[in-house]
């Protein structure tokens, strides 16, 4: 049986940034929330794409530049981004940076 809670002191330190590419890293999952960390080189995309689930960026370190439904917005330390599920966007990493992606189980029905 896993612990109840889960603790990570420094997410920042919690993936190296590489020198070249993406790198990412499972912090959490479970059946409710996946939680995702990624160190971006300078310069690196994730092309635009869709998820099937709801999902929250969280920027830890770095500056970003996040394509929204063809808007783009810039994002730093500390922003907040929540997307639907099927949203289309992409991610450039103006500096490097670090960032957190969680993804949400899809609500269901109403009980």
């Amino acid at each position: 049986m896993s612990p109840p809670f889960q603790v990570e002191p420094d997410v920042a330190r919690f993936i190296e940034i590489p020198d070249a590419g993406t790198l990412s890293r499972t912090l959490h999952a479970d059946d409710d929330v996946r939680v995702v960390v990624f160190g971006f080189a300078a310069g690196e995309v994730l092309s635009e794409h869709t998820a099937s689930r709801p999902a929250v960026i969280q920027v830890i370190r770095g500056e970003m530049e996040l394509t929204l439904d063809g808007e783009t917005v810039a994002a730093g330390p500390g922003a907040w981004i929540h997307m639907t599920a099927g949203l289309r966007h992409a991610v450039r990493a103006v500096t490097p940076a670090v960032m957190l992606l969680t993804l949400l189980r899809p609500a269901g029905p109403p009980a």
